[in-house]
């Protein structure tokens, strides 16, 4: 088997060490060796550049680009999974090579890309969210119209549930469908029409009951928790991570901490709301200027407390191929840009369970890589990475040259 060699560079090994002089070697799909003075068959020339991990993003939406509720309404039904084709190729040519799809995406979706049949990246599927009645997942709107953002259809049921027995039963659904992770909402939303984001939503033992389901087919549980209740509900029940985290109060830092529950702050999503409130109701703006006010501070909050961030941005609110500003917003909250990357490598990773194969630089792990201008752990150069992206690997296949 030939051995491709990354050569002349410094490798970010994800662990949050600063980047040091080393050359790849890539067989096959893996990382073989790491270290200097390696050949290869065949050699690339990284002078002047860094090699990272390939990037994880634990929370996106394939299936939407972008706020358009009238789009919702008028577009044809299977268009989103051309748009999705569409926004897995520029999620990867940004260097994320793992996601964890919170919503929309179906068993066709993950297929299509595990099969080769399009380019994207590794998908994690939670199909639909869990939500109670007038929850974050329910868009009945106050003219009795549903207007949902994701039609139902055979492979993503619809996700409303109340009470333990209709929650299991939607559970049981949902995994049927393929579902690798359970969401659900302990809390109200922003970009739905009937809920405030600072109140509960479910109670204990509803959650209880999807992460007790979840774990009988070896998935986990993410909660969508922005009020400080929905939060502390959600890591009571022992939901793996909070979504959001908007409203974190020092009870809930606690329970965090005690429980290993991960935070993935998704701070670029609510900005994306303001950004599109041309479009949008007066009432979803406002409580997007609501939780824009307090989002740093609380992240600030658990970065200071010790609670494990892992990267995710809500991409779908904003348009695909913009995740990474996602890491400046982190380094405002108090992370390194060491620390912001390995967010999106080694923790993002172990959140979602795939740290053997995935989020380090390292003999044995799957050949994800990004090679990028400069040395990414500099701020400026962090807040202008997307533009430095020149190489990306996948499985040890060159897929991509960077932003189209």
């Amino acid at each position: 088997m030939s051995r491709l060699l990354l050569h002349g560079g410094a490798v970010f090994d994800g662990t949050g060490a600063e980047p040091r002089p080393a050359d790849v070697v890539i067989e096959g799909d893996r990382i073989v060796d790491v270290g200097t003075g390696l050949d290869g068959d065949d050699g690339v020339d990284c002078t002047g550049r860094t090699i990272l991990p390939g990037l994880i993003d634990s929370h996106v939406h394939l299936m939407i680009d972008g706020l358009n509720p009238r789009s919702w309404l008028t577009d044809p039904f299977s268009l989103q999974f051309y748009t999705a084709v569409r926004t897995m190729r520029a999620t990867l040519d940004i260097g994320i090579t793992s996601v964890r799809d919170a919503g929309g995406a179906d068993l066709g979706v993950r297929e299509a890309q595990r099969r080769g049949v399009v380019p994207g990246p590794r998908t994690q599927i939670s199909i639909s969210l869990l939500s109670q009645t007038g929850g974050h997942g329910d868009p009945w709107q106050a003219s009795g119209c549903v207007t949902p953002i994701f039609q139902p259809h055979p492979g993503r049921p619809t996700g409303l549930a109340d009470g333990p027995d209709e929650v299991r039963r939607k559970v049981r659904e949902l995994l049927r469908a393929g579902a690798d992770v359970i969401k659900i909402a302990t809390s109200g939303g922003v970009v739905s029409p009937r809920d405030d984001p600072r109140h509960g939503h479910f109670r204990g033992d509803e959650v209880e009951v999807a992460v007790r389901e979840a774990a009988a087919a070896g998935a986990f549980v993410m909660s969508h928790a922005i009020g400080a209740d929905g939060i502390k509900t959600a890591v009571r029940a022992g939901v793996r991570s909070i979504e959001h985290g908007i409203f974190l109060d020092d009870e809930a830092v606690d329970l965090m901490l005690n429980r290993g529950a991960w935070l993935v702050p998704t701070l670029l999503a609510p900005r994306g709301v303001l950004e599109a409130a041309a479009a949008l109701d007066p009432y979803v703006v406002e409580k997007a200027r609501l939780v824009v006010a307090s989002h740093q501070a609380s992240v600030t909050r658990a970065l200071e407390a010790g609670v494990k961030i892992a990267f995710g941005t809500d991409t779908g609110v904003t348009k695909h191929g913009r995740n990474l500003e996602e890491l400046t917003l982190l380094t405002d909250c108090g992370l390194t840009p060491a620390q912001a990357l390995r967010s999106a490598t080694q923790e993002a990773a172990r959140l979602l369970g795939v740290e053997e194969k995935l989020g380090t630089v390292e003999p044995g792990k799957l050949a994800d890589l990004v090679v990028v201008d400069g040395d990414p752990c500099r701020a400026e150069v962090l807040s202008d990475l997307a533009a430095r992206i020149r190489q990306v690997y996948q499985g040890g296949v060159r897929v991509s040259s960077g932003p189209r």
